[in-house]
């Protein structure tokens, strides 16, 4: 896979965002898709992705995220870096989650009360690596 040097795409239904190349901040606004409005910020330092000016995605330092896919079950996506990143991901308010990282269960973790789940997630440069979030039925 590679950096997306649009900022932001479509892709078979999914959203692709991020380029962790870039040494200066960019950004796109005003990103349509589902009938919604996305907007990116991206550069080497940090990615973070908004919708209808709600925080959906930030990673530091910055990753490119691709098939990000949200459900009322859980998010998926691939991410690839040039380094290890944190990942922050808005969900659902104190709920817990299995996170799986290229299909290993790397545990439970529960959203805190503003629904923000953090996770890190090891990235060797240019190598994707798949994230899965999964709610856990109460």
């Amino acid at each position: 896979m590679a950096v997306v040097e649009e900022l932001i795409r479509t892709e078979n239904g999914t959203i692709s965002f991020g380029n962790y190349e870039l040494a200066s901040k960019s950004k796109v606004e005003d990103f349509e898709f589902g009938g919604d409005l996305y907007k990116v910020k991206t550069f080497k330092e940090i990615t973070k992705l908004e919708k209808n000016g709600m925080f959906v995605y930030e990673s530091v330092p910055g990753t490119t995220v691709h098939q990000l896919k949200v459900t009322e079950a859980g998010v998926s996506f691939d991410v690839e870096g040039a380094e290890d990143a944190q990942i922050t991901l808005e969900l659902e308010e104190e709920k817990e989650y299995k996170v799986l990282v290229d299909d290993v269960n790397v545990g439970h973790m529960k959203t805190n009360l503003g629904g923000k789940l953090n996770l890190s997630v090891e990235l060797n440069n240019g190598t994707p690596v798949n994230v899965k979030i999964e709610k856990i039925a109460e």
